[in-house]
């Protein structure tokens, strides 16, 4: 039994040690992008000179700038995983456990590879871990613990972030007209900005008593003042106008977090009065509403032959002396492509006026409503049958159909009208009040 025991001792000892090819894994992601970037180079210099001391093998050097709080978000540690499952290496070389795994998704993933003999030995810069229960256990209690540091820190912020708020201090970037204050001793604290504070008061202003439209403002803040905001010195968009227009914030109030239904009221001094930011909510809704309930024939089927920009109508209405009300609508350019667009404006009355000379000069052929006439035809023709109790064929060869497209464009509904523009060959232009058809 003692002869068995030597000779299986002596063949374990002369057995070949599998030599381990190490990865240098660096990473770091919770400061800025600067100091990053000097601290992946740190701890590169560190675990070089750690594997010169050690005689280590480094086959490769791998860099990484993302957190390591949430599974499955680092493109590099998972190559790495792969590349060990492949068998390009068997080693990690990083500076300490945490640099691996701040979550059990990517620490379960270390120690499979490890129970599969894929990998052989993590090193830091102070500690070794290899495929034995004990390791494997202080590997896990050591990347536990990252983890509970998160979690811990994570109850911290939103405990603070709820002390800021209850505080009247706004926790999130100032908005458009507001900065923050760079002191930290007074973190937190939303400042008026002197440059962009008084533009922002009359955005308020010029939509509540001038009845501006977004659109307008929008033309303002950046073809007249060229408007940026403080943090990228951007235009603001449309959307962002009228975010600004509808933020509470502006008059002293805030909600956090959004849609949470938790208001507070600020320690920032306010830009307007609640009585016009009201105004300014009303003026829109006024606004929203128009436009939603308006119904036009010939927009979104045109577009402004100067600029490209879409063509839009509008409505005024103008009382008699006698009493009667007359509706006239125009349609004009959006300018969306070019503010100073010199397309104006022309009635209603005058295009329609101008699709009916259209449709008398170009080529029937180019009219494709045969179909469509042919399909109103037969279902007049049929609900005659079924009244009358006659079995009459619908006869379309007799039709005048340059008649009927104007009867159409005289007497349809939106809905015929933009079904027959649609079936025109080419692209509709208003230039200068004038229509007219260009080829595609």
């Amino acid at each position: 039994m003692e002869k068995y025991a030597t000779a299986r001792i002596n063949k374990e000892i002369m057995a070949p040690i599998q030599k381990i090819r190490y990865v240098l894994y660096a990473r770091k992601s919770t400061e800025s992008e600067e100091r990053q970037v000097l601290s992946i180079d740190s701890q590169i210099k560190e675990m070089l000179e750690l594997a010169e001391r050690e005689n280590l093998e480094i086959v490769e050097i791998r860099r990484e700038s993302h957190s390591a709080k949430e599974s499955g978000q680092r493109p590099v540690y998972k190559e790495i995983l792969e590349d060990i499952r492949r068998g390009r290496f068997n080693g990690i070389l990083t500076w300490a456990p945490d640099r691996l795994s701040r979550n059990a998704g990517d620490l379960g993933s270390i120690v499979d590879l490890m129970d599969q003999q894929l990998l052989l030995e993590i090193r830091t810069y102070g500690q070794h871990f290899k495929n034995s229960p004990n390791e494997k256990f202080l590997l896990m209690i050591l990347c536990s613990q990252a983890k509970l540091e998160n979690d811990n820190k994570s109850v911290n912020v939103k405990r603070g972030l709820r002390t800021r708020v209850e505080m009247g201090l706004w926790p999130a970037p100032a908005p458009t007209g507001y900065l923050k204050e760079k002191r930290m001793d007074r973190k937190c604290e939303t400042l008026i900005d002197p440059e962009r504070a008084p533009i922002i008061m009359k955005m308020f202003e010029k939509v509540a008593y001038e009845h501006w439209s977004g659109r307008k403002v929008y033309n303002w803040l950046r073809f007249d003042l060229n408007f940026r905001t403080a943090y990228g010195k951007k235009h603001l968009s449309l959307g962002n106008i009228y975010k600004i227009l509808g933020n509470h914030f502006y008059y002293g109030i805030f909600e956090y977090p959004r849609k949470s239904g938790n208001w507070y009221t600020g320690k920032h001094e306010s830009l307007i009065t609640k009585e016009l930011y009201d105004q300014v909510q009303v003026q829109i809704r006024s606004q929203v509403l128009r436009v939603k309930n308006k119904e036009f024939a010939f927009t979104k089927m045109m577009t402004c032959g100067l600029c490209g920009s879409g063509i839009t109508a509008d409505e005024k209405f103008k009382k008699q002396k006698n009493g009667n009300v007359h509706r006239y609508v125009y349609y004009g350019c959006t300018k969306s492509q070019k503010a100073d667009c010199k397309c104006g404006y022309t009635e209603e009355k005058d295009i329609l006026k101008q699709f009916e000379e259209l449709i008398e000069k170009i080529d029937i052929n180019e009219i494709q409503i045969k179909e469509k006439i042919k399909a109103d035809v037969e279902k007049f023709t049929n609900l005659q049958n079924f009244f009358l109790g006659t079995k009459e064929k619908p006869k379309i060869s007799n039709i005048d159909i340059r008649g009927y497209a104007k009867y159409v464009l005289r007497e349809g509904s939106d809905i015929d009208k933009r079904e027959l523009l649609g079936c025109l060959r080419g692209k509709i232009l208003l230039k200068q009040k004038i229509i007219f058809l260009k080829e595609i």
